[in-house]
């Protein structure tokens, strides 16, 4: 995949993983920099997630200093898994929703502006899709760098 990737396209994955601008128009700052337009600044990084090559352009915040947050996990049925994951994506601050292979396999972040708002989406999530959610507190912070070069 990285050999079907332009200049511009490999200098805003490596380029712009941190320190992201925050400002009015970022992509007119980041353009500046990598001696392009703002629009082929928007187009690259349009087309990097049409390829699913970036999965989206936001900012990541250390669990705990803001809001409430949790990792979840669901034991399903195989055959009802996709449905399920998509009613439990259903819900506002339902996050990084994913199928692990072991008998708890479908897990997900929920956040909330507090830990009773958590608690309500979660109690509302287990109505819905009626299987038990088993709730994994954060016990220890690790903090860990996940940017990496493309090249």
């Amino acid at each position: 995949m990285i050999d079907q990737l332009n200049d511009l396209e490999v200098r805003l994955l490596n380029n712009w993983q941190r320190n992201f601008p925050v400002s009015s128009r970022p992509y007119a700052e980041i353009a500046a920099r990598e001696g392009a337009s703002e629009e082929e600044v928007i187009n690259g990084f349009a087309r990097l997630a049409e390829r699913r090559v970036l999965s989206r352009i936001g900012a990541t915040y250390c669990t705990g200093r803001a809001g409430a947050s949790v990792l979840a996990a669901v034991a399903v049925e195989p055959e009802q898994l996709e449905k399920v994951a998509v009613q439990i994506n259903s819900f506002a601050g339902v996050n990084h929703n994913y199928e692990r292979s072991n008998a708890l396999n479908l897990w997900f972040v929920a956040t909330a502006a507090d830990t009773e708002t958590l608690d309500r989406t979660l109690e509302a999530i287990e109505r819905k899709i009626e299987h038990e959610v088993l709730i994994m507190p954060m016990v220890e912070a690790y903090r860990l760098d996940l940017g990496f070069r493309v090249t």
